[in-house]
């Protein structure tokens, strides 16, 4: 099992992933062992391989950065879980696929011990709820896998300011909205999320 560290919150996004390379290159070199960090992040935009300029509408005073993880545009800050994952794929599944596979995997089993249904969505990395008319992210995934080690992860909306995300094109979806399992009725604090992602993590990550 991974060693599940918090981390001091808000973090600052850059040192983090400073911090985030680091521990990956040590997990590659057999001196650091599989980890998941959760936190919460100043408010920040962050880009990934794939985002696009045209997708940034109006960042405002929220620093940007651009980074490594795959995926598009997305918002970090209070009140949104993060939990960076840090495993070594190689020594489990060597298979890109089934990885972001688990991460949904797991993030769904949270949620609906919360009574939320979160389901996939063909095409859109991350987790999805039916709001009638449209499907709505609840849980962003963006990771990057270097020689089999993972880092970055995923982002879980507990009660953030939903509106930080009209600041751009969240994921590059234009036909869907983002909500949060407040909004979706959850009575639900930070420490209760944090230990279902806890409990649920070996479920989905069995001990290679």
């Amino acid at each position: 099992m991974p060693r599940f560290r918090d981390i001091p919150s808000p973090a600052d996004y850059a040192a983090t992933v400073a911090a985030m390379a680091a521990h990956a290159s040590a997990i590659r070199a057999g001196t650091g062992g599989e980890e998941v960090w959760l936190l919460e992040h100043h408010p920040v935009l962050t880009g990934g391989t794939s985002a696009s300029e045209a997708d940034l509408i109006n960042p405002g005073s929220t620093p940007v950065h651009t980074t490594g993880r795959g995926g598009q545009w997305t918002w970090h800050g209070p009140g949104q879980r993060v939990a960076y994952v840090m495993l070594d794929l190689a020594a489990r599944t060597p298979d890109v696929r089934a990885y972001v596979s688990s991460l949904e995997g797991w993030i769904i089993d949270v949620l609906g011990q919360f009574g939320i249904e979160g389901t996939r969505r063909d095409g859109n990395p991350g987790i999805w709820v039916d709001a009638g008319d449209r499907m709505d992210k609840v849980a962003a995934i963006g990771v990057r896998i270097s020689r089999w080690v993972t880092w970055h992860g995923v982002a879980v909306n507990l009660d953030p300011d939903l509106s930080a995300f009209d600041a751009i094109v969240p994921c590059g979806v234009t036909d869907g909205g983002v909500t949060s399992l407040h909004r979706l009725g959850a009575q639900v604090d930070m420490a209760m999320l944090d230990a279902a992602l806890r409990s649920s993590f070996a479920t989905h990550f069995p001990d290679p």
